[in-house]
């Protein structure tokens, strides 16, 4: 550090000297006063001294949000690890039935000369069980007419080609809820002597076996109060699987044989789900009256599981930044979502909602994509319980990334516009607040502008 003073020498200086220095060095220190207090404050005179071109200004704000709640059958539902069959209800949200498609797949090319069915049965490991386990249900299987592919697009709403072929009604055991239930079909041998009638394409040749049959539709019926169970459809380790046939066989001579088809193949078949909702059977004064509907904008919005009813939500006064953002350079700081939650007090609660949410985000093309937070732990999307009311209660999302990609986008492809939703694999629905509600949907907005 430079000292203010000189050392004294009195061998070198005088005390007028001195007296000359504390003179010039008030004089000095009086001008410098003078001309600061004539500026403008320290922050703006840094901001002076810094070329135009580093200049910088940070803003935040808060946007406003619309929300919708939409529904469409057209979401994809194929190659997913678990699979739902049978019934549930909801009284906001209705009735939702659960199916699903899938190939059958060889276990080993066919070698036997004679061979005759002893009886056949279909093992399965259902993952999860709710609902009225005291009554009777019954899976139904229907061969399907059109060849299913592993790479094609299948949707939550197609529509299924039978060929008129139904294995029957097979009643289901007992169940036990909310446990794993490992059971066994015993199913009617006419349908080994149909899948084997014509042995030629049990092999592992041009003659697939999968274009001779096709595969097939798997339904649950209920006579009376349903049931909902879920199935792995992917087999976890190639020495064990959980959801196959078995044909049990004899070479007519009393020798035993068995012949084996895989659902949760270690190749996977191809495979899809169908959900099929019916919100008009919810309670007449919680039914869902404004799905689809882009010109009411309720208190409410909701987000249904299974590819149901999902929220839109229109992040307005975005299009004016990006205006600005054309103009001017901007770094997006800060780009969070909060939605608050609504509770009635009986189905929906803090142990009873979905634990995260998820986001896609719209193109002016027809395309749909995940937002590039999601799968991050920057993205978040988890509810927040830890406030000291339940009515405080949000769902964060941080869309940072997006917002940047959107404002940056100079060809008009991404919207601002984002759908929120429940994965397939958690199964409870959620209601949120949204646009005239006492606490709507929050955007915190920052940005630095250079």
């Amino acid at each position: 550090m430079t000292n203010c003073f000189q050392r004294n020498n009195p061998g070198r200086r005088t005390h007028t000297a001195n007296i000359l220095n504390f003179l010039v060095l008030l004089i000095i220190s009086g001008s410098l006063f003078i001309s600061y207090s004539c500026e403008e404050p320290s922050s703006q005179t840094g901001k002076a001294l810094i070329p135009a071109s580093d200049n910088v200004d940070i803003e935040s704000t808060l946007l406003k949000v619309k929300s919708y709640t939409m529904y469409s059958d057209s979401i994809e539902s194929m190659m997913q690890t678990i699979s739902y069959l049978g019934e549930k209800y909801d009284p906001w949200f209705g009735t939702t039935r659960a199916e699903f498609v899938s190939q059958l797949r060889l276990d080993e090319p066919w070698e036997y000369l004679f061979y005759e069915i002893d009886s056949m049965r279909l093992y399965l490991r259902l993952l999860s069980v709710e609902g009225d386990t005291a009554d009777p249900h019954f899976l139904r299987m229907s061969e399907i007419s059109e060849t299913i592919y592993t790479d094609e697009k299948y949707f939550s709403g197609q529509t299924i080609g039978l060929t008129g072929y139904t294995v029957g009604d097979i009643p289901l055991p007992t169940l036990k809820a909310d446990t794993i239930n490992n059971i066994v079909l015993n199913v009617d041998n006419s349908f080994g002597e149909y899948i084997l009638r014509d042995t030629k394409y049990l092999q592992y040749d041009s003659l697939d076996f999968r274009e001779f049959f096709k595969g097939l539709h798997f339904q649950i019926l209920s006579p009376e109060d349903p049931i909902f169970v879920s199935l792995s459809v992917t087999a976890t380790n190639s020495d064990y699987y959980s959801n196959y046939f078995v044909i049990y066989m004899n070479n007519g001579l009393g020798a035993p044989m068995e012949y084996v088809f895989r659902i949760d193949a270690v190749t996977p078949n191809a495979v899809f789900n169908i959900y099929r909702h019916d919100h008009t059977t919810a309670e007449p004064d919680k039914e869902l009256k404004h799905i689809n509907d882009t010109t009411y904008l309720d208190t409410l919005s909701y987000a249904q599981t299974f590819n149901g009813v999902f929220t839109k939500l229109v992040l307005t006064g975005l299009d004016s930044i990006k205006n600005i953002a054309q103009l001017e350079n901007i770094s997006v700081n800060r780009a969070r979502l909060k939605i608050p939650v609504y509770y009635d007090g009986f189905t929906f609660s803090r142990t009873t909602i979905p634990s995260s949410l998820y986001l896609r985000y719209l193109t002016s093309s027809g395309k749909v994509y995940l937002l590039p937070e999601v799968g991050t732990s920057f993205y978040d999307g988890m509810v927040d319980t830890t406030a000291t009311f339940a009515v405080d209660d949000v769902y964060n999302l941080n869309i940072a990334t997006f917002v940047q990609g959107y404002l940056d986008d100079t060809s008009g492809e991404i919207l601002p516009e984002l759908e929120m939703f429940i994965l397939p694999t958690i199964r409870n629905n959620v209601i949120l607040k949204a646009n005239g509600a006492s606490r709507p949907v929050r955007f915190e907005f920052t940005y630095t502008k250079f």
